[in-house]
């Protein structure tokens, strides 16, 4: 056999070297090209949720426009149903909650857009509530000695859902704030709303009881349902001595159980009236006040202060809390012991202040029964 040259082998091997390293660079994967730079990407709209919830706007505002017809109730049953697949409406859906209202009334209206708007008004959320807002419009329409429908706004109330919470504080601060106040006079268009809707926070718990049994004893007989919502059990009382005094500097002889001494009362200044009057505090609080027992030479009235929620009632002197002031006991002062029994207990009394209607009454002795 006939062999070849090993110059010859070597070349050989060299050529199959050199076609391998063709092959390799001519076969390998090319790399994806960079991404070229560039502005961002504009933000997409906000995804509204399932598709129901996307096109719901559009829906109800169709079928609100729609005339009466042959296929009138088809379409409010189709857009009952997709209202029923969207679980959280969105803002634009809520805001046709005053159409749908409006096209069905209490008394005699159709049931498919009422059960839409109850549906709506249990799933959207509190700041879109649409029974939530129409609380809202309703007690400030009574401010404005408006005459709103009160079924209407008590059916709102109690169907607002996640916006309960946040319609009864709008109570709060237009109704039960003011109503708790001496020196001013409900409007007895909100007078009458509040004893409709107050009902409601009170069973949600939702109502402080101490801002609701001030207003109680504040408005007496003008709002009497007020002092039935008040279910507390009794509890055991005794009279209850002031912890501070502020005014007259001998205000102890109203409390020295001696009934020949007394201190004159001063008339209190100020834009309220009660700048430098003879006032009673406790710290802290009393928890539960029933009664008032009053000897003076004199007519006046008592107030008790009471804490409320940021933005109810009156700002006080120092501007860090806010109170109410609901007039609590007016006396004629005869000379004799004369008592004064709310017709519901005051809760949380930080302080009480003495006013007299004039000049010269001379408080002789006060006894506060309560607990603390």
């Amino acid at each position: 056999m006939r062999r070849f040259p090993l110059h010859r082998l070597l070349l050989m091997v060299v050529a199959l070297l050199a076609f391998g390293r063709l092959y390799y660079v001519t076969h390998r994967d090319t790399p994806a090209p960079a991404p070229r730079k560039g502005p961002a990407a504009m933000p997409g709209p906000p995804d509204l949720g399932p598709a129901a919830c996307r096109s719901l706007d559009a829906v109800l505002a169709d079928v609100l426009k729609a005339h009466p017809g042959s296929d009138a109730g088809t379409a409010w049953s189709d857009a009952r149903r997709q209202l029923g697949d969207c679980p959280t409406p969105p803002a634009a859906a809520c805001a046709r909650g005053p159409a749908l209202a409006s096209r069905t009334p209490l008394i005699g209206g159709d049931a498919v857009p009422r059960a839409m708007l109850t549906t709506l008004c249990e799933r959207c959320a509190p700041q879109d509530n649409p029974c939530g807002h129409a609380v809202t419009r309703a007690l400030q329409e009574a401010a404005r000695r408006g005459t709103p429908d009160l079924q209407e706004a008590r059916w709102s109330l109690e169907h607002a859902g996640a916006g309960l919470g946040t319609a009864c504080q709008e109570l709060v601060r237009l109704a039960v704030g003011p109503a708790a106040l001496s020196g001013t006079e409900l409007e007895p268009p909100l007078l009458a709303l509040l004893e409709e809707l107050a009902p409601t926070c009170v069973k949600t718990e939702q109502l402080p009881t101490p801002l609701l049994n001030a207003a109680a004893v504040q408005q007496g007989a003008r709002a009497p349902r007020l002092a039935s919502l008040f279910t507390g059990s009794a509890v055991e009382t005794a009279p209850i001595e002031p912890d501070q005094q502020t005014g007259p500097g001998d205000a102890f002889r109203a409390f020295d159980s001696d009934e020949l001494s007394g201190v004159k009362l001063p008339v209190g200044t100020g834009g309220d009236g009660t700048q430098g009057v003879l006032r009673l505090g406790y710290a802290p609080s009393l928890k539960y006040v029933v009664s008032f027992q009053v000897r003076a030479t004199g007519p006046g009235t008592l107030r008790a202060i009471i804490r409320a929620p940021e933005g109810v009632g009156r700002r006080d002197s120092q501007g860090a809390a806010f109170h109410v002031d609901p007039t609590v006991c007016r006396f004629r002062g005869t000379g004799g012991w004369e008592i004064c029994k709310p017709a519901v207990p005051l809760l949380d009394v930080d302080a009480v202040s003495v006013l007299p209607e004039r000049q010269g009454v001379e408080l002789k002795e006060l006894e506060i029964i309560g607990a603390r």
